[in-house]
């Protein structure tokens, strides 16, 4: 040992041969290789460290989002939206779609499961193709309720999450796995703080900065009515439809105090169930990307740094842990007809119900088409007639109703009784005779309804001849003076005779 540490320290001092000075032109040239073959080592070392660091920094798969609610509420077109599918067609029982999730930093894709259960709750049984024992721990529940329909929000809220409850609780998970879902979901309630824009967005140092915050940060007690209802995985509540709130003021007379009060009841929910609330318009496109990164934010770790908004009240965003009683009793300050501690059923009222008739549209026929069926049925009515039947008599030679109105010399040519023929009445027969008293007297009748002063014989023959009609009555008139100036009795054969005739 003493011979080479005496040559080592030779070799120190500079006490060195000059034989062993000079170095060969072979031996330079191999340190150069080996200089070369150590630098390709370091990089090939350091491509195989970044590779190994990625691999580690994978987005996981097989997360899955699990979406809930009424029929009706936009849960298929919210997804869809997400997806940015225009063309899309509503399934029934269970639907199974997913999101395509990308991150830029480690230049990584996955897929992000989405279960959509019906809203009609039949089909709950369903619910163990979507959560079973296994994936439950990467599971996200999303709760879709229809803003337009105000009234049935929190009934819903809280049918939905019963059934997710009493599905969870049939997985049979042990207890100890159970209890620790649980306790991380109240970890990450009591660990949220602000976003702070300036964080590194990196996700190799999220991890990092994650837990120095941890370490360093106090830990909150809960409230009493905080996280009460744990279901051990993170809960989202989405508000669709928003865009409906301007049409409730005009319809149903809401104003901002009923919104607040909406509002303040769901957010009460929300704190329950350790939920986030979102307040969505698919029509006016408000919050959808927001949803979205808080979405993959909660199932991958991605940083989010949107800040809460609570002043619009159709464009809500409250993240998980952020919210508590002495924010939510902010709304109640603007009540005036509404109470705090008011029944939501009793602020919020289902409007009546309007019955809709669906008439049949009836198009009007052409005018001819109507007037012909009129006077067909015009033409089947039976003749209407009033008081006594009309004597032939009565008519005149047109077969139309004699009125009154007609000159008295018209109605005494047209009734005077004309003989058949040629025949004439012979005035020395005394049943010549009797006829003529006859017509003479239903002239005398007709003359009067006329209405004519002086309406006698003299006159009607005058009349007659001015009217250019040749008088019937000359023989008639003379037979009657001459009965009455030689009266008769009658003898009983003569009376029979005109009797029967008078018959």
């Amino acid at each position: 040992m003493a011979p080479i540490e005496a040559s080592k320290s030779r070799r120190r001092a500079g006490h060195v041969p000059a034989a062993q000075n000079k170095c060969p032109e072979g031996e330079r040239r191999r340190s150069a290789t080996e200089e070369d073959e150590e630098e390709e080592n370091n990089l090939w070392s350091s491509i195989l460290s970044e590779v190994s660091t990625r691999s580690r920094s994978k987005l996981p798969s097989g997360k899955a989002v699990l979406v809930t609610g009424e029929d009706g509420s936009g849960k298929t077109t919210l997804i869809a939206k997400l997806q940015g599918v225009e063309d899309y067609k509503k399934g029934r029982g269970m639907e199974f779609l997913y999101l395509d999730v990308h991150d830029e930093d480690i230049d990584d894709h996955t897929r992000c499961n989405v279960w959509i259960l019906d809203g009609d709750t039949y089909h709950k049984g369903l619910l163990k193709f979507a959560v079973t024992s296994d994936n439950i721990k990467d599971t996200l529940l999303m709760l879709v309720v229809d803003m337009s329909r105000p009234w049935m929000v929190i009934d819903s809220l809280q049918k939905w999450t019963n059934i997710v409850q009493e599905h969870i609780d049939k997985l049979k998970i042990p207890p100890e796995e159970m209890k620790e879902m649980e306790q991380n979901l109240v970890k990450e309630f009591q660990e949220y703080e602000e976003p702070d824009k300036e964080l590194p967005v990196s996700p190799q140092r999220r991890n990092t900065v994650s837990q120095e915050a941890n370490e360093e940060s106090v830990l909150l007690p809960l409230s009493s009515n905080t996280l009460t209802h744990n279901l051990g995985i993170p809960v989202l509540i989405i508000c669709t439809k928003c865009d409906a709130i301007s049409q409730l003021e005009k319809e149903h007379d809401y104003r901002d105090e009923h919104f607040d009060f909406i509002q303040s009841h769901i957010r009460r929910f929300c704190l329950q169930y350790g939920a986030a609330l979102i307040y969505t318009s698919i029509k006016e496109n408000k919050n959808i990307d927001l949803m979205y990164k808080y979405l993959v934010h909660k199932l991958y770790g991605f940083p989010f740094h949107s800040p809460v908004l609570v002043v619009e009240k159709d464009a809500v965003f409250i993240p998980a842990g952020w919210d508590n009683e002495k924010k939510i009793g902010i709304l109640h300050e603007n009540f005036q007809s509404l109470k705090a501690d008011d029944k939501f059923e009793d602020g919020i009222m289902k409007p009546p119900v309007r019955k809709f008739v669906h008439e049949k549209e009836i198009l009007s026929e052409d005018d001819q088409v109507f007037l012909m069926k009129q006077q067909s049925f015009l033409a089947k009515q039976p003749p209407l007639s009033t008081g006594r039947p009309l004597d032939s008599s009565t008519r005149v030679a047109g077969g139309s109703p004699r009125t009154p109105s007609r000159s008295g010399s018209a109605n005494v040519v047209n009734v005077t009784p004309i003989p058949a023929g040629n025949k004439k009445i012979d005035p020395n027969m005394k049943g010549a005779a009797s006829e003529g008293v006859l017509a003479n007297f239903f002239n005398s009748l007709l003359s009067k309804k006329t209405g004519s002063p002086g309406g006698s014989s003299t006159n009607l023959q005058g009349s007659a001849k001015k009217g250019g009609h040749k008088p019937v009555l000359t023989d008639v008139q003379a037979e009657l003076d001459r009965i009455a100036r030689k009266p008769e009795a009658p003898s009983p054969t003569h009376t029979s005779i005109a009797e029967d005739k008078a018959s």
